[in-house]
């Protein structure tokens, strides 16, 4: 908190809970600037895999395409804690402007979930933050809704962060690489390094976003 400028970095949080619903055209990851989202998926994106030790007469495993709205319950809003609160009247150092800054991190981290999405198959586009890695090898990481989350800006609520556990280590993923991933979705919290996610996915199929 000391190294924080206050409160251009409270307006630098409120313009991330804006760019949760925020969409625009991108084509390569790192080409991608702090805050951009994924577009919207084309048309023909439904995800059907089938593993490879699977007898061709067994039915391809589905997965439901979701956006990261879907992982916030409706009535949610997160910028109810700031409600009221003038930040043109403050400046750098306002105590006011650090209570608020913290009261809105602590009501980000304890972000609901949505609750029908434990056990689902989900299908999920985002930015890749690798935690556990051993040469080039990533069996763990953070799925996150734009690019620079947790890295270039302050975390996310937890409920658009997703912890990720690979069933088999992906190799060359590299941090902020905008990726496609299905799994097993799991709706329980976990505190990481990189900050606090709301949802734990069992990735079953991880591929590049096109």
């Amino acid at each position: 908190m000391k190294n924080m400028t206050i409160p251009s970095c409270l307006k630098q949080t409120l313009l991330l809970a804006g760019l949760l619903i925020f969409t625009a055209p991108v084509t390569v990851a790192r080409d991608y600037s702090v805050g951009e989202r994924l577009p919207s998926a084309p048309a023909k994106s439904a995800d059907k895999t089938t593993p490879a030790a699977t007898p061709p007469a067994t039915p391809a495993i589905t997965y439901k395409e979701m956006t990261w709205d879907n992982l916030m319950p409706k009535n949610w809003d997160p910028m109810a804690p700031l409600k009221g609160l003038k930040l043109d009247n403050l400046r750098d150092g306002d105590p006011r402007a650090i209570e608020a800054l913290e009261k809105i991190r602590e009501a980000w981290n304890n972000a609901p979930i949505e609750p029908a999405l434990n056990g689902a198959r989900i299908r999920l586009p985002g930015f890749v933050i690798p935690l556990e890695k051993v040469g080039d090898k990533v069996s763990e990481f953070l799925l996150v809704p734009y690019f620079g989350a947790c890295i270039h800006t302050p975390p996310p609520p937890s409920n658009q962060i997703i912890h990720v556990t690979a069933s088999k280590p992906i190799s060359g993923m590299r941090t902020m690489d905008a990726m496609w991933v299905s799994g097993v979705m799991h709706a329980g919290k976990i505190d990481t390094e990189m900050g606090q996610a709301g949802y734990q996915l069992k990735a079953e199929v991880v591929v590049p976003y096109k």
